[in-house]
């Protein structure tokens, strides 16, 4: 395909129809001056070819494409070429049988655009699609060289160049088709994601979950037939075992019944022996009566014993209280003591502090006192000088600076006076002490041996002080310790009387035997039953249903086991009859926690088995679930009636006030006993035993305490009186020194000395006295003078000398205020102190005096004490003289009363044990008829019962009992009964179903990904078939394209060559690089060449580019214009010489490139717009085989032609 025709309408600079005819086939240039229109003529046929870029047409957007942007009335832009496809191998795919192809494109205002194909519109992309059939695709355009294109070339790299050969080799298209292969298989790889995740996140949890259920399925399918299995075999169990249960409770009603007429008989021959012991102590009542008639001298004993019993207690306590308050009272004597002793010391102490402050009060007044003197002085000088006049009223003579020189002049002579006098004074006590100093080394001997002694006692006294406080004791402790001690023992004394009081009450439950043998052990026999329980002290409101549970048996005694029982029985000479329970024997028979929990359930918390209400001894624990194991204990009738009589519980129950329910139908009670119940008082028992073990054990911790302490309190005891004595010592050694002959003169020497330091302290105040007066004669003179010369200024200084002293005078008051205020505080508190001393003194002598007093009376209660426990004592033998008298008749009645107590004791127990029985009967009738209504209905509900009975309990059957745990199989049928109601809710039937779906869907999934993963493979595998056939391709045509820059750079420049190759350590594929040769030498980089040397270089590289596949046309814009002369001729001769198949079109301001053209085009620019006139200088194209035959062969080179122009 070459360009015929081009016609051009309202496009940029050509207005109006320009029809262009008569293209060379291989060589057309265009040439004009600049701005004459000749580069619109290439944007035109990139405009028709199908360009987007509008930059690269040098416009902004269409508008910038139609003449004058549209402002002259053009608003269209219409360019059309027509192309010679005479050529069928080349012409484009469905266009060969058309000699011409006519391609337009108009664009109008405001955005208008179309195509038209031989006359018909087209779309873009048709248009686009026919040109790069043909390798003239104008977006990637290697057919048009524009004016910026060599420089590009230049600066291209390695990588750029690469592309360049790429494109030549037509691998461009190989890589696009690898981009698609690529997005192909970034569809896959979704694919695949997308299969994957929904295999894992829907399918597989789906299937896993339906596997999950298909197994809960099977194995509820399982717990079914094994639940069925196990229910035949317990069914057959519970038939058997209640046939059995039958026959026993048949045996024990026999056995009950027998026991019954046994009692009744043994309860007749107790009331025979009860009337015969009754008449038997009527008889020896009647002898003692007679024996005690006979004087009633026992009777008087009895009394006096008792009243000297009482009167020695009342002492006896009266000396306890009374030591304890001698004791209380002395510790607050000396509490007392301590208290005056520190008053004494805080008094020593606020005198010394308010001697302190007077000295300073003192010191403080006298200094506002001079203060006030000396602003007073000030005063009237001021007064004086300005007036002439004192404040006095006196003349000036008397005041004034002379008035003030006269005082200081007295002052001075006073203080003279008083100088001389202290010099007096000072040489007669001087000489006083010499003659007191030399009697005192008369006695200074006496007097050092009685100091050293007084120093060495109050040494002694010291170190004794040290070793008592070292000690750890003291007086409070040691009164804090006998106070502890007595509390102690007081509280121990009261809890034993209340325990002994309780236990008296209790003496019903004692239980009395000799030992049966020598070897016996006394732990075998545990006790009452109601005296091993315990009850918490929440539950006491259950007493009364505990005691009616229990009944008779809660007296019944518990041993070890039946030989002790059998001992008990015949050789422990029991007074009373009693009922043994001997834990290795006793079947205790419990509620099963079934029936516990169906009580719970029915009644919430009011119904509970008894046995857990109470505390016993673990190792007891079978008899108390024989006593306690078979009752339940309710809050209210309507929860006992609940329980009692449902099918799920079925067993006896008490409630809070003492009815009972059974399930036989009875109700037994109406009326709860009044007062606390045995239980309660066995707890009260406990409780107070407790206590009593714990006051005990303080108090042992105490006696432990002050015996291990009392070594340590001896010792403090001790060396205290030795302290005591010691500074006794000390203070009659004080006094003896205090007045003896040479204390005396001590105390004189001191006293003088005393006085010679006050004298000699007036001395020197005189002194000073002296000097501050002749300073102040020194200056009032000096003033004078000053004043003589200096009147106003001196006035001026007075003034402000006074104002200065009126500030200090007026600070200086109120440190005498506060002075003055602590003062009078501290003498207040001083007063205070003393009368608190004073009070303190009266206080602790009362209370000396109380303690001397308690102690005479604590000694006539001694005395009174003793009196009385001789008295008591000789009665007390009198009264056992004839109490021994009346022992035969007294015992005798005790064992008779012992005999009838026992014997009702025994008719009372067999009453109780006979109704105990009676109730136990029925109850056997009950559970008897139970077991055989249970037999009745299991038969009547489970037909197979019947039918299989012979093989229950048969050694290899199905009913084997003894190869299963009963307990562990009903166990089992529980969790399986509730394994099974669980899975039932859960259990999805329609898995099996369902799962056999969703394995279906994700075989057909999992077979689509590998479906999937194999046409990603073969895609891998074309990408890299299209790898290897581009390196191929793309070595060839580098060995092509290098052999033609070679060339093509050795014409342009003879003698000189260029290479492409591969840079040092890379390989073609990374990248090509300019190697160029200048004579011999090997240029090492382009910037070592010349700027027309580069140019030729990219050039022949451009060129060997578009000789490797040729495109049907070519457009060069200006590419000569870095070049010189002789190099445009050469370009244009390789043009002309070398590109033979293609058409050039080359728009050129260079003669020497112009001149090689076949067909030349010149543009010129006239009124506004574009002309173009054509020259043929030589064709090789028929078109023109006229003109050359007119012209007789000749070529027509340079004769210009203009064959279409405006028109």
């Amino acid at each position: 395909m070459r360009i015929e025709e081009l016609v051009l309408e309202g496009f940029k600079s050509y207005p109006v129809r320009t029809q262009i005819t008569g293209w060379d086939s291989s060589f057309n240039a265009i040439t004009g001056l600049n701005g004459s229109g000749k580069s619109n003529i290439l944007d035109a046929i990139c405009f028709v070819l199908g360009i987007t870029n509008m930059s690269s047409m040098r416009a902004q957007n269409q508008q910038d494409l139609i003449y004058k942007r549209g402002q002259a009335g053009i608003t269209k832009a219409s360019v059309t070429i027509v192309f010679d496809n005479s050529d069928r191998a080349t012409s484009p795919v469905g266009l060969e049988n058309c000699k011409q192809i006519t391609v337009t494109r108009q664009i109008a205002l405001p955005n208008v655009s179309k195509y038209l194909l031989n006359g018909h519109k087209s779309q873009q992309h048709t248009i686009q699609t026919l040109f790069q059939s043909v390798q003239l695709n104008i977006n990637n355009p290697n057919f048009l060289i524009m004016q910026g294109r060599i420089t590009k070339v230049l600066n291209m790299r390695p990588q750029e160049i690469l592309g360049m050969v790429e494109e030549a080799a037509g691998t461009r298209m190989f890589e696009e088709r690898k981009d698609k292969a690529k997005k192909t298989m970034g569809k896959k790889e979704k694919r695949v994601q997308e299969i994957t995740s929904l295999l894992e996140e829907e399918i597989t949890p789906k299937l896993d979950t339906l596997r999950e259920e298909k197994r809960s399925f099977l194995q509820y399918q399982k717990a079914c037939s094994e639940l069925e299995r196990i229910g035949r075999v317990l069914r057959a169990w519970e038939w058997t075992e209640g046939r059995e249960r039958v026959a026993k409770k048949e045996a024990e009603i026999a056995a009950t019944e027998k026991a019954m007429t046994d009692l009744r008989k043994g309860k007749k021959k107790c009331g025979k022996e009860i009337e015969a012991a009754e008449r038997r102590a009527e008889e020896v009542q009647a002898q003692r009566e007679k024996e005690l008639r006979k004087g009633g001298k026992f009777k008087k004993l009895e009394d006096e014993v008792g009243e000297l019993e009482k009167v020695l207690v009342k002492i006896r306590t009266q000396v306890e209280i009374k030591t304890g308050t001698i004791s209380d009272e002395d510790g607050k004597a000396d509490g007392k003591e301590n208290e005056l002793k520190e008053l004494q010391e805080t008094l020593e102490q606020k005198r010394a502090q308010v001697d302190e402050l007077t000295t300073s009060h003192g010191a403080v007044k006298d200094k506002h006192t001079a203060l006030q003197t000396a602003l007073t002085n000030a005063e009237e000088l001021l007064q004086t000088l300005l007036t002439g006049l004192s404040s006095s009223g006196a003349s000036h003579t008397g005041g004034g600076y002379m008035g003030r020189l006269a005082d200081a002049k007295v002052r001075l002579q006073q203080a003279s006076t008083e100088e001389e006098q202290s010099r007096v004074k000072l040489a007669m006590n001087q000489k006083e002490l010499k003659a007191l100093q030399v009697r005192w080394k008369e006695v200074e001997r006496e007097a050092g041996d009685s100091q050293k002694k007084l120093q060495n006692m109050k040494a002694e006294i010291e170190t004794f002080q040290r070793k008592v406080a070292e000690t750890g004791w003291n007086v409070e402790k040691e009164r804090d310790g006998e106070n502890a001690l007595r509390t102690g023992k007081a509280e121990v004394r009261h809890l034993t009387e209340e325990r002994d009081a309780i236990k008296q009450r209790l003496s019903f439950l004692n239980f009395d035997y000799s030992l049966p043998h020598a070897n016996f052990n006394r732990s075998n026999v545990k006790g009452l039953v109601a005296s091993l329980v315990s009850l918490p002290a929440a539950d006491y409101n259950k007493s009364t249903a505990l005691e009616i549970t229990a009944g008779g048996k809660l007296y019944n005694v518990v041993v070890q086991n039946e030989q002790v029982g059998k001992d008990l029985l015949s050789n422990g000479k029991l007074k009373k009859r009693v009922t043994i329970i001997p834990l290795n024997k006793i079947d205790a028979f419990k509620i099963s926690a079934q029936k516990i929990q169906a009580a719970s359930r029915l009644a919430p918390g009011k119904a509970r088995l008894a046995l857990s209400l109470v505390v016993y001894p673990e190792e007891v624990a079978n008899a108390m679930a024989y006593v306690f194991g078979n009752t339940l204990i309710c809050d209210d009738p309507e929860s006992a009636k609940l329980v009692t009589f449902s099918p799920q519980v079925g067993v006896k129950s008490v409630t809070l006030d003492g009815d009972v329910y059974d399930p036989s139908g009875t109700l037994s009670g109406g009326s709860a006993p009044s007062g606390n119940g045995v239980l309660i008082r066995v707890q009260e028992l406990l409780d107070s035993e407790r206590k009593l073990c714990e006051a005990q054990g303080r108090l042992q911790e105490l006696e432990q305490t002050e015996q291990r302490d009392r070594n340590g309190r001896e010792r403090w005891k001790k060396m205290a009186r030795e302290l005591e004595i010691k500074e006794h010592e000390m203070h009659l050694l004080e006094e003896q020194v205090g007045g003896s002959n040479a204390a005396r003169i001590g105390t004189e020497v001191d006293k003088v000395k005393q006085t010679i330091t006050e004298l000699q302290t007036a001395l020197e105040t005189a002194q000073q006295k002296q000097k501050d007066a002749t300073a102040e004669i020194g200056k009032l003179e000096k003033d004078m003078d000053e004043f003589k010369n200096n009147k106003e200024g001196k006035i001026d200084e007075l003034k402000a000398g006074v104002s200065k002293q009126k500030a200090s005078l007026q600070k200086h008051a109120v440190v005498v205020k506060t002075k003055q205020k602590e003062l009078q505080t501290a003498t207040l508190e001083l007063e205070q102190l003393e009368k608190d001393i004073e009070t303190a003194t009266e206080t602790l002598a009362e209370a000396r005096a109380s303690v001397e007093k308690l102690r005479k009376e604590l000694g006539k209660l001694k005395e009174q004490l003793v009196t009385n426990e001789a008295a008591f004592a000789k009665a007390e033998r009198k009264l056992q003289d004839e109490r021994a008298t009346l022992t035969g008749f007294d015992n005798e009645l005790k064992e008779l009363g012992l005999v009838i107590k026992e014997k009702k004791q025994a008719i009372s127990d067999a009453d109780l044990e006979i109704k105990k029985l009676e109730h136990d009967v029925q109850t056997l009738a009950k559970e008897k008829s139970q077991a055989n209504n249970l037999v009745a209905n299991l038969e009547k509900q489970y037909d197979w019962i019947l039918d299989e009975q012979e093989s229950f309990g048969k050694r290899g059957s199905q009913y084997d009992f003894t190869a299963v745990d009963v307990a562990l199989l009903k166990e089992k049928a529980r969790d399986l009964e509730a394994q099974q109601k669980g899975m039932k809710k859960k259990v999805n039937p329609k898995v099996i179903n369902m799962i056999d779906t969703v394995e279906k869907k994700e075989a057909s999934l999992k077979k689509m990904l590998g479906t999937v993963l194999k046409d990603k493979e073969k895609i891998e595998q074309t990408i890299e078939e299209l790898d290897r056939y581009k390196r191929d391709a793309l070595e060839k045509t580098w060995t092509k394209v290098n052999g033609d820059f070679g060339g093509i750079f050795a014409e342009l420049l003879p003698g000189n060559f260029a290479k492409l190759q591969p840079p040092e350590g890379q390989d073609l594929t990374q990248g090509l690089e300019v190697k160029v040769q200048l004579g011999s030498v090997w240029k090492q980089s382009l910037t070592e060449l010349s700027g027309g040397q580069r140019s030729l270089i990219a050039l022949s590289l451009i060129m060997s580019l578009l000789q490797f596949k040729p495109a049907p046309m070519y457009i060069l814009d200006e590419i000569d214009a870095a070049l010189d002369l002789s190099h445009t001729q050469h370009i244009g001769q390789l043009l002309r010489t070398r590109f033979k198949g293609s058409q050039f079109i080359v728009v050129s301001l260079k003669e020497g490139l112009f001149t090689n053209a076949n067909v030349l085009f010149r543009t010129r620019f006239r009124d506004g717009t574009s002309i173009v006139e054509r020259t043929a200088q030589r064709s090789t194209s028929t078109l023109y085989a006229t003109d050359k035959e007119n012209d007789g062969g000749e070529p027509r080179s340079r004769r210009p032609r203009a064959t279409m122009s405006n028109s």
